[in-house]
């Protein structure tokens, strides 16, 4: 019988208890901005890997939960880093009008597929590797990120140390919908502008006024020129916003860009693109203050060709939907995947409807995708 076989048959039984630290994890509201949550969250998160015999270390950061880590030698080859993320795009309050719930199919609640159900599955995955006798890698390390849904900001530096030597590096952000695996993923990047003009009445003066918004609306129109969906590459203005009155001329516009690239020699030329239009605001009484830039690299398909080989093996192994996926969206695995680190990404449980409302994870797929990422870390350890 298979690794992957194996796992499975020890990890189907174990659907209700995967549910319920799932549904332990959902019930702590870890919003990227609540560092007492993300903080608590990382602690319970923690205190199952402790058990295991891995050793917990903690970086604090300011303003977050710390950057929490854990560690454990294994009999096996290689260095093995798990990522995987303590906080969600939902604030405290959310619950108890939406909280953990489940069905016959889908378990349900804020988080639960981005990633809660993902780090529940990883470390039962593990549990049952060792509870059989398999080996770990050499080095495993899991690494819990406090601030990966603002774009890992303080925690990038960190991820690249880690994943620096690393041989496999295991992304726990959900499995798509009918078995969907990332393989690669675009670079992702978040610019605000904010324009400062000059006020005056819209009908007694308005010549002494200088638009802050006709500035920003400017650059609005030539920045969607900018896209060109056939080569993947996108710029949105998702924000705009300025003025005070409707009789005055406004003396200030914000604007938030999203910009995406899936070549690496996009890059820093869209860059400079979007940069050009922003400091050309038409009137020279209009100032423009710009902030941000790329967030996330590109992530190569060549990084996860040897790991998705291995995952589409074991997913035939066990009759389980599997294909590949470059997505638009970033993860920490861009970071690894950028590196040229041997990569896969998209490995928890299925999920439907990604940050929203209607977040579910197939329960089913608990023990399966988790039989595969149990069977990938053994893959390490073999090397």
């Amino acid at each position: 019988m298979s690794t992957c076989t194996e796992l499975l048959a020890a990890l189907r039984p174990r659907t209700e208890e995967m549910l319920a630290f799932t549904a332990e994890l959902v019930a702590i509201e870890s919003g990227s901005y609540d560092a007492e949550n993300v903080a608590r969250m990382g602690e319970t998160y923690g205190t199952r890997w402790r058990a295991l015999g891995f050793e917990a270390r903690a970086l604090p950061i300011d303003g977050r939960g710390p950057r929490r880590s854990f560690h454990r030698k294994g009999e096996g080859k290689g260095k093995l880093v798990i990522l995987g993320h303590a906080d969600t795009v939902w604030p405290a309050g959310s619950q108890p009008s939406w909280s953990f719930s489940r069905d016959a199919v889908y378990a349900y609640g804020p988080g639960v597929g981005d990633m809660k159900g993902g780090l529940a599955m990883a470390w039962f995955a593990v549990d049952a590797l060792l509870k059989s006798g398999r080996r770990l890698p050499a080095e495993m390390v899991m690494m819990l990120v406090p601030d990966e849904e603002l774009g890992s900001p303080q925690s990038r530096g960190w991820i690249e140390e880690g994943c620096g030597d690393a041989d496999a590096v295991l992304v726990l952000e959900p499995t798509r919908p009918n078995g969907g695996v990332v393989t690669g993923r675009r670079a992702v990047g978040s610019i605000k502008a904010y324009y400062t003009g000059r006020s005056a009445h819209a009908a007694t003066n308005p010549a002494a006024g200088a638009s802050a918004v006709r500035a920003a609306a400017r650059a609005t129109l030539a920045l969607d020129a900018l896209s060109d969906l056939t080569r993947n590459r996108v710029v949105n203005v998702g924000i705009l916003r300025g003025g005070s009155a409707r009789q005055v001329v406004p003396h200030e516009a914000e604007m938030h860009i999203d910009i995406r690239a899936a070549l690496p020699e996009d890059v820093e030329a869209l860059e400079a693109q979007v940069e050009a239009v922003l400091a050309d605001t038409g009137d020279a009484r209009v100032s423009v203050k710009v902030e941000g830039g790329w967030t996330r690299p590109v992530f190569p398909e060549s990084s996860s060709r040897a790991l998705y080989a291995h995952a589409e093996r074991f997913a035939r192994e066990i009759g389980a939907p599997i294909f590949p996926v470059v997505s638009s969206g970033g993860s920490d695995g861009s970071f690894a995947g950028s590196m040229g680190k041997s990569t896969l990404d998209g490995l928890g449980p299925i999920c439907h409807d990604t940050c929203s409302r209607r977040e579910r994870i197939v329960i089913a797929s608990l023990a399966e995708r988790g039989a595969i990422f149990g069977a990938l870390v053994e893959q390490v350890a073999l090397g």
